[in-house]
């Protein structure tokens, strides 16, 4: 407990939020390896936040690796890449990790083939004009893979009434369990750094801050010790807490200002942007790889062989497991993403997706199920609420369905990080009654 204080003591934080045991030494010291091409690739057009991708392809259609299979329908939208080399099987409706089903492409992969990437040619990032380096990442598929999957383009075009002045990048990784940003800033330093020049130049600023919390010193060290002497950019250790990778919390510990209520990051004149996001972009000018494959975190104490592993968009869960080895006995729930913020899966046919950070097999010990008790309001929840709601009230209202009186509370303001559930001695699913009133609330409005 002692190194614990002297480790956070002293250093930016927020207020409130919760500390939920780190779990992070099971594949923090792993380097990631290559996950085998599976037999079948699944690939969702949906992949991102906004309008799904228009598929370009049709069963019997040959496509090579990094070849475009849907292109983006709209602004906030995004294009989807073969992430191994086949021949198109379908275009049907797909389990998919957020529960419903989807329209996605089904590659039947070339057991032959050697999988490299058909060549792409890019641009030079340094001799074409600032929005075209937006195009191009655009045409990449590159969304926020920090799990909201955001399409990057668009960020990188802030509202001309709302100028950027701070890039933010956000190599906290908070989540318990998960390492993949971890690995990333330890294995690929070079390509988050050289990621910073690309969008600071899209962005046209010159300030960048890269956020990492404190238990993670040796990423803290090679950030520092590989920052281009070129550039401002500074790296800050942070107070260990969840959830400090939150765009609001970083942005607050760092810099002191506090996005409003309802707005954006950029309405302060800050952009945040995740690590392995910012060396996605690197690969897009160094040598034209579209966004097609990320490092994962396969974890949790129900897994035979925990690990760091660079997995194709489009792997099939059952075909990741069964790469780690297998369930344990002991297994009892798997998680897309982490224990916080994560979303448990029903089926093993579901594909990892952009926004798939983690999976998490969870044993019997590490998710104790327990009665929902009444809420004796002793307002822990509103402690633990990094955004400063009342979750005790919202959870009422989210009972008797009075979703219109949540929106007055300000639930668009809620990140769904879970804090309030965590805390809870009653066991109240309160983030899970957020996340259904929000969609009830939105179909409300639509209609």
């Amino acid at each position: 407990m002692v190194s614990r204080l002297l480790q956070t003591s002293g250093l930016p934080s927020f207020k409130n939020g919760v500390h939920p045991p780190e779990n992070k030494d099971l594949t923090s010291a792993i380097p990631s390896r290559r996950l085998p091409f599976p037999a079948e690739i699944v690939l969702p057009l949906s992949q991102h936040i906004g309008r799904p991708a228009q598929a370009l392809v049709k069963p019997g259609d040959r496509v090579e690796r990094g070849d475009v299979i849907a292109e983006a329908s709209g602004y906030i939208s995004s294009f989807v890449h073969a992430t191994a080399a086949g021949t198109v099987k379908s275009i049907e409706h797909w389990p998919h990790p957020a529960g419903a089903m989807q329209p996605s492409v089904r590659i039947e992969v070339d057991p032959h083939s050697t999988q490299l990437q058909r060549p792409r040619l890019v641009p030079h990032w340094d001799e074409v004009p600032e929005e075209q380096l937006s195009e191009e990442i655009s045409k990449a598929g590159i969304v926020g893979l920090g799990g909201a999957a955001f399409p990057s383009h668009v960020k990188l075009r802030p509202p001309e009434d709302q100028p950027v002045d701070v890039l933010m990048v956000n190599g906290c990784e908070c989540e318990p369990y998960l390492t993949s940003d971890h690995r990333t800033m330890l294995e690929r330093p070079e390509h988050v750094h050289q990621g910073i020049r690309i969008v600071l130049r899209a962005l046209g600023i010159r300030r960048a801050v890269i956020g990492i919390e404190s238990n993670k010193p040796d990423a803290i060290e090679i950030m520092r010790d590989t920052a281009p002497g070129d550039l401002d950019i500074s790296v800050q250790p942070l107070e260990v807490k969840y959830p400090q990778g939150a765009e609001k919390m970083l942005i607050k510990a760092v810099t002191g200002r506090e996005v409003p209520s309802g707005k954006l990051p950029s309405a302060i004149g800050a952009l945040v942007q995740n690590v392995a996001t910012t060396a996605s972009v690197a690969l897009v000018f160094e040598t034209g790889q579209p966004l097609i494959e990320r490092i994962m975190t396969v974890s949790g104490r129900g897994i035979r062989q925990p690990g760091n592993w660079v997995i194709p968009f489009g792997t099939k869960l059952s075909d990741v497991i069964a790469a780690c080895g297998g369930l344990n006995d002991d297994a009892a729930e798997i998680v897309f993403g982490g224990p916080m913020m994560g979303q448990s899966q029903a089926s093993l046919d579901v594909p990892v997706l952009k926004a798939t950070g983690g999976i998490l097999v969870l044993s019997n010990d590490e998710c104790k199920r327990q009665d929902i008790l009444p809420c004796i309001r002793c307002g822990k929840c509103l402690e633990a609420c990094p955004v400063f709601l009342n979750p005790q009230l919202m959870g009422a209202l989210a009972r008797v369905d009075r979703f219109e009186e949540m929106a007055e509370n300000n639930l668009g303001d809620c990140m769904l990080c879970g804090c309030c559930s965590y805390v809870c001695p009653s066991n109240i699913p309160l983030s899970q009654l957020f996340a259904m009133s929000k969609i009830q609330l939105s179909r409300l409005q639509a209609a």
